[in-house]
């Protein structure tokens, strides 16, 4: 992988997840506007680094590239919005499992809110693999598919691997 991607998930460990691993105490927090701009601009690297790895894997003629691309934009924008509704459930999480709030129902709750934005990207896969198949071809729907997964693998478990554990204590250190 390249450094954008490790300096994304950096990010989102030191951005957005503050204090979940070891310590269990927030690091020194900047403003949530702060935490937008950071987080946007990451995006924004991250996004030019998919860019590029679909462009070297795919190898796009002139023809296809015309019609892929824009189905492909608009495919980023509507994911952009499920990654900010799972980034409000991780914080929200964190905020209940720091406060030892986290109790049956809201664990009931996190876990169905969790699964339906897990949904919603599924849901927003099959959307745009038709999409492209109609657009470019089925090949390169599958392709867009297989490149699309492993990347969003690799942040997934990058995320979960700083999350606490549902109902673990939360770590202080004297």
């Amino acid at each position: 992988m390249k450094p954008v991607v490790y300096l994304f998930i950096i990010a989102v460990g030191t951005l957005l997840l503050p204090g979940c691993a070891s310590s269990g105490k927030p690091k020194a927090s900047l403003s949530e506007d702060d935490k937008r701009a950071q987080l946007e601009a990451l995006r924004a690297d991250f996004n030019t680094y998919k860019i590029r790895t679909f462009n070297q894997f795919l190898k796009l003629s002139a023809v296809e590239a015309d019609k892929f691309w824009p189905v492909y934009r608009s495919y980023e924008t509507e994911l952009k919005g499920v990654g900010d509704r799972k980034l409000a459930l991780v914080r929200e999480f964190l905020a209940q499992h720091r406060a030892g709030k986290l109790d049956e129902n809201f664990s009931r709750e996190l876990a169905d809110r969790w699964l339906a934005n897990a949904q919603e990207r599924l849901d927003l896969w099959k959307k745009y693999h038709q999409q492209i198949s109609v657009a470019v071809s089925p090949m390169r729907a599958a392709q867009f598919l297989q490149v699309e997964n492993q990347m969003a693998i690799f942040v997934d478990l990058n995320i979960a691997s700083e999350m606490p554990m549902v109902g673990s204590p939360v770590e202080t250190k004297p």
